[in-house]
């Protein structure tokens, strides 16, 4: 089994979401894609964010597909940061060939992200560039230090059964639109 773990915030849960998913799916291979609905980013203010369960029921009705699973793992394994996550659930499904889905406008600042070399050391990592962005990711330092250790986009569908650390990036999905954006039109109508 193959399985994207696409992980945020989900506020608001939008189309780019998953259209991304949708594309990763397809150009990975990927039998499945879990929405990891964060209980609260530790990089972001939290003091605004709905509550898990409205954005579970929004990423839920967002979905709408038989191989996207919205889920609150990281709630259930009481993790906060995305490497213990993926330990916790790669212990749990030991047989699943894992990969980590992310937007090029995240992996930008994943230097920022806690312990983030140890994400490339333990599971292959998907880039998923939205519009011409991902060419200004590359010299960012996540990207810069593992170099070596990126696939060729024509190998994107050895990625899950690649050996860490191995990452992609994917071009191809045209989409602008993000949480942030809406949050914003949703506060200046007053909403």
């Amino acid at each position: 089994m193959r399985i994207g773990l696409f992980g945020g915030s989900f506020n608001p849960p939008h189309e780019g979401h998953r259209a991304a998913s949708l594309f990763a799916m397809k150009r990975l291979g990927l039998d499945r894609v879990w929405w990891l609905v964060s209980p609260g980013n530790p990089l972001k203010d939290t003091r605004e964010l709905p509550s898990l369960g409205k954005r579970m029921a929004a990423a839920r009705a967002r979905a709408r597909h038989p191989r996207i699973d919205v889920t609150d793992v990281e709630a259930q394994l009481c993790t906060r940061y995305t490497v213990d996550t993926i330990r916790g659930l790669s212990r749990r499904c030991p047989r699943v060939h894992f990969v980590w889905v992310m937007g090029v406008d995240n992996f930008v600042d994943f230097h920022r992200w806690r312990a983030w070399r140890d994400i490339f050391a333990l599971v292959p990592i998907s880039v998923v560039d939205r519009g011409g962005v991902g060419l200004g990711a590359l010299g960012r330092p996540a990207a810069e230090a593992f170099r070596r250790h990126r696939l060729p986009e024509s190998a994107a569908r050895r990625l899950a059964i690649s050996k860490p650390p191995a990452w992609v990036l994917l071009h191809g999905l045209k989409s602008a639109v993000s949480s942030t954006t809406l949050r914003q039109k949703i506060r200046s109508r007053g909403g």
